[in-house]
């Protein structure tokens, strides 16, 4: 079978154009999973400065039920 060298030619850069298409999905899917992962990160700063605000209210209330206690029982 005789190929002619325009037709391999045609078809090396159909495959080219083909692996290259397929790494720029790829960086494009690692860009989006960075992003999400950003994303998730900054939701758990937010969160855990959430629980760490109503931590700190509860300690302050908890300080000063004892400390009604305290003057109550005096």
């Amino acid at each position: 079978m005789n190929i002619s060298h325009a037709f391999r030619t045609s078809l090396l850069g159909a495959a080219l154009v083909m692996i290259a298409g397929c790494g720029v999905e790829t960086v494009g899917t690692a860009a989006t999973v960075g992003a999400v992962k950003k994303n998730e990160i900054e939701q758990g700063r937010v969160l855990q400065e959430q629980v760490q605000q109503q931590l700190q209210k509860s300690m302050e209330q908890t300080q000063q039920r004892s400390d009604q206690v305290e003057q109550a029982t005096r």
